[in-house]
């Protein structure tokens, strides 16, 4: 008697492949990383993946936006935030597995304007900020609640220049939209991390913002309870490597 092989009705074989992909997603560790860290981070993965690593699927974006969706049960399985701030949000939360958030690089501060401008300023107490900006804009990521921003505004607020400028502010959802509204031309100047400012040319850097003004800029970094990818663990001792570090450098941060 002859055997035909059996046919798995169309639902139930659309539910397998579903199950099969996510089987295979679950493999990728998910990384919700600051957006600075973009250009390194991309690097850094490109680099675990020719060690036989396998790729991340990487979220960036401004960190409060990141540890919200963490909050709200978004699935990942690392963490990497612009400040100490929105690491603790999230572990006060227990939602960082104990015993695994490290403080992972430094970064600071720099004022940028268009690469064309000839503006040239010297930041220090009551600079004319005000004044340059010449009825322009200033680009910074929410002062409010974007790390970039509220370390920008510190820096001002502590050299008295923030009410000079405070209605002038062209609020950006994260550094790098702040970023792009300077190398577009549509702000005058702007606040962003010397990391950013690196990976654009049509930006210049017209001064750096004393590191006393401002509040030590830390990128923390922690294993999620709610991670799903046994690969997980591998890839985030891979962040600390000497490799990584060589890398992350390389784009301007200074490792722990």
């Amino acid at each position: 008697m002859r055997i035909w092989p059996r046919v798995l009705p169309p639902i139930a074989a659309a539910v397998l492949s579903v199950v099969g992909a996510t089987l295979v997603q679950a493999q990728n560790p998910v990384v919700f990383a600051a957006a600075s860290l973009k250009n390194a981070l991309d690097e850094v993965d490109a680099r675990y993946q020719t060690h036989g690593g396998v790729k991340a699927a990487i979220s960036y974006a401004a960190s409060p936006a990141l540890a919200r969706q963490i909050e709200s049960g978004a699935p990942a399985d690392i963490f990497i935030s612009a400040d100490l701030d929105w690491m603790d949000h999230v572990e006060k939360r227990k939602l960082v597995k104990a015993g695994t958030r490290i403080n992972l690089l430094h970064n600071e501060i720099v004022l940028v304007a268009p690469a064309d401008s000839n503006a040239s300023v010297t930041i220090g107490p009551r600079f004319p900020l005000a004044k340059l900006l010449k009825g322009g804009r200033l680009a910074m990521a929410d002062p409010d609640s974007v790390p970039a921003g509220r370390y920008g505004k510190a820096a001002l607020e502590s050299l008295e220049v923030w009410s000079s400028v405070a209605d002038r502010i062209a609020r950006a959802e994260n550094v790098r939209a702040a970023l792009n509204f300077v190398s577009r031309g549509e702000a005058s100047f702007g606040i962003v991390y010397r990391t950013d400012a690196m990976v654009d040319n049509k930006v210049r850097v017209v001064g750096a913002f004393p590191a006393g003004s401002y509040p030590p800029i830390v990128y923390p970094a922690g294993m999620l309870v709610g991670g799903k990818s046994p690969a997980a663990e591998k890839y985030f001792q891979f962040l600390a490597s000497t490799e990584a570090k060589a890398v992350f450098r390389r784009h301007g941060f200074v490792p722990y």
